[in-house]
């Protein structure tokens, strides 16, 4: 059976006299972190893993107000780490008298099993990140492209067109992502659901935009 596991540990200034916790049901962050997961496509078809640190504060209210990336992995298990980071927020317990300008750290550790990653090599997963940076790059240029549209000269468009058709960004893709962002929306996580369908927008596509404007108002 394909499964995949993610687990984390919380670390609190040494300065903070009491820690704050999670409480969501009975279960742990761990346990939060691990039912909210979807795996990454890029890093789950080329078995990249490894552990990202996130980063954030909290209000009295137990909301996070900031988050960001200390240590990634520099794919999209970073993007993944950073949304179920923000996707607890609301669901700490604060301490009286905590100061809410003190960071906590969440290593997220991502491991594949039942994906036959077990013999993939750190020089191999390495090569798979370069490769994701740089086709990161390429698909930056697209967004980029397509949110100025407006201003491009004729006949533009088919070279993206063409560096989509080379990053495989086609029809079954988007429809893939569309798919990612609904699964999100059914977890409450409107704000990733929503990055995945202006994704698709800003690929040239029309496909997403019945979920955009139903969701991202």
């Amino acid at each position: 059976m394909k499964v995949f596991i993610t687990s984390c540990f919380i670390f609190a200034s040494a300065f903070v006299s009491a820690q704050v916790q999670f409480q969501a049901g009975k279960g742990s962050i761990a346990d939060f972190l691990r039912q909210h997961t979807i795996y990454p496509s890029f890093s789950r078809a080329n078995c990249i893993q490894g552990t990202v640190n996130v980063s954030f504060k909290l209000n009295e209210q137990g909301k996070i107000y900031f988050s960001k990336i200390t240590k990634g992995i520099l794919t999209d298990l970073d993007d993944e780490a950073l949304r179920l980071v923000r996707l607890s927020s609301g669901k700490w317990q604060v301490p009286s008298g905590y100061d809410t300008t003190t960071a906590v750290v969440i290593p997220v550790n991502f491991k594949l099993e039942g994906y036959q990653c077990e013999g993939k090599s750190k020089s191999a997963m390495q090569a798979a990140i370069r490769v994701y940076q740089s086709e990161e790059a390429l698909t930056n240029s697209v967004i980029n492209f397509y949110k100025n549209i407006d201003q491009a000269k004729p006949g533009q468009e088919a070279q993206f067109i063409a560096i989509k058709k080379q990053l495989g960004i086609d029809d079954e893709y988007l429809n893939s992502r569309i798919e990612t962002g609904l699964k999100k929306i059914k977890q409450g996580d409107n704000q990733g659901a929503c990055e995945d369908f202006s994704f698709v927008k800003n690929m040239g596509s029309t496909l997403a935009d019945v979920y955009l404007s139903k969701y991202c108002k």
